[in-house]
């Protein structure tokens, strides 16, 4: 009984031996094909070259008064403020009005490797509609707030009120624009999906020649597809010069339920790419490219020392 035992023991043994190697093998096998199957979009990703951009746009709110990110890892080196001064709420110690609870660490800021140079935003107002009711009022606060220091490396000025075709009365800002300091940029989107020719007409009856333009791509909104957004930046730099025309391009896609989420990797990558050759900032930094995201974005390489 004791041998017969100590034998079916051995046998077991050898079995079990045998069992595990024999799985070991097939779980090896598995493994390689699905190493083989992997997804084409993540290897096609993974081999493109990394997304490069000129710099990130900054919405300044209460929830992003400290804005941090690893956003040089994709190219940034200019950083666009939309405002620093919005709804009648400063940001800018020393400014006439209502001074906001807290203020952004400007001078932490100023050394960030992603604002080098900064576009610094003027006085704004959320509600688009507001904001064209009373432009005037809104290009003489600017005119107040683009006087005051900063420890920003100020590369240019620029003014957020948004247009579109669709605002009748936007010729009367051509002339207010003169109380500004240049370099002086606007944003631009086609909300009415006029066409980029028709866009392009419309701007060059009344917009100073010495004022850039944003053209805000509307991928987010899936107002258009980033090949003809590429269209319109192509139509006005024709018309324009490309010098002074540059690409807001949104990092953000409708969340389901309503509001919005950041774009993936997968999103971004083709969007930008169909970019190349204009000047892009991405839309916007604090609220959608978190560390996470912008190392997907600019690949493994070097993460350590760029703050990945």
């Amino acid at each position: 009984m004791k041998m017969h035992l100590a034998v079916c023991n051995v046998k077991s043994r050898a079995n079990l031996r045998r069992f595990n190697r024999r799985r070991i093998l097939g779980m090896l096998v598995v493994a390689t094909l699905c190493g083989c199957q992997q997804d084409p979009l993540q290897a096609r990703l993974k081999q493109s070259p990394p997304t490069r951009v000129r710099g990130i746009v900054w919405q300044l709110d209460d929830q992003t008064l400290h804005p941090m990110g690893n956003w040089e890892r994709l190219g940034a080196r200019e950083l666009l403020i939309q405002w620093t001064a919005v709804d009648g709420i400063n940001y800018l110690p020393g400014a006439e009005g209502r001074a906001a609870a807290r203020f952004p660490d400007w001078q932490r800021i100023a050394a960030e490797p992603w604002a080098n140079k900064v576009i610094v935003g003027l006085a704004g107002r959320f509600d688009e509609t507001a904001a064209r009711a009373n432009v005037a009022a809104l290009i003489e606060e600017s005119r107040k707030l683009a006087a005051l220091p900063t420890p920003l490396h100020v590369a240019g000025w620029f003014f957020p009120l948004e247009v579109d075709s669709s605002w009748s009365d936007a010729a009367r800002l051509g002339p207010l624009l003169a109380a500004l300091p240049r370099p002086l940029w606007i944003s631009v989107y086609d909300s009415a999906n006029v066409g980029a020719d028709t866009l392009s007409q419309w701007l060059a009856s009344w917009l100073p020649p010495d004022v850039g333009i944003f053209f805000q791509d509307g991928v987010g909104i899936h107002a258009r597809e980033a090949s003809v957004a590429r269209h319109y930046a192509d139509v006005l730099a024709a018309r324009f010069g490309k010098q002074r025309v540059r690409i807001i391009a949104e990092a953000f896609r409708p969340r389901q339920g309503g509001g919005f989420r950041p774009a993936t990797a997968a999103e971004l990558k083709p969007q930008l790419a169909v970019y190349d050759g204009f000047s892009v900032y991405l839309f916007d930094g604090p609220h959608y490219l978190n560390r996470d995201l912008v190392n997907e974005l600019a690949g493994p390489e070097n993460a350590a020392e760029n703050g990945g």
